[in-house]
């Protein structure tokens, strides 16, 4: 009867199956800045858009290294599983937009790469918590 119940409420358990940045936005809160606009689907099909700052991916991107040295690279570069994210760039503001958009596809390939690796990564509290549907 328990295993019954485990059995059941794991095949309950949504997991991210797509992940999918679809524009960039600029916002003038607190400041000028850009978010992207990404679409997060579910395996119960769900979805729902959610707003990230480019140095949230930064972050996140910290986190995973982190927690993941060996697929991250850290001891044997070849066994690198975990996708590179474009480095911060530094531009005059007039460009601002242009190199958000320029960002969008190579953002939208790491999303896409980062949903793809092994579950312990893509559905790593790190990657969840990121995907969830709070706005920042």
């Amino acid at each position: 009867m328990h295993l019954a119940t485990i059995c059941i409420s794991k095949m309950q358990f949504r997991t991210v199956v797509d992940v999918k940045v679809v524009n960039v936005e600029k916002r003038r809160n607190p400041s000028k800045h850009y978010v992207y606009l990404i679409s997060v689907t579910y395996s119960d099909t769900s979805s729902h858009i959610i707003y990230r700052r480019y140095s949230k991916f930064f972050d996140l991107q910290m986190q995973i290294l982190d927690k993941f040295p060996i697929e991250g690279g850290q001891k044997d570069p070849k066994k690198r599983i975990i996708p590179f994210l474009p480095g911060k760039i530094l531009f005059r503001r007039s460009h601002v937009r242009d190199v958000a958009m320029r960002r969008l596809r190579f953002i939208d390939d790491y999303c896409r790469a980062l949903v793809r690796l092994p579950t312990q990564i893509s559905q790593s509290e790190e990657v969840l918590r990121f995907l969830r549907d709070k706005n920042g």
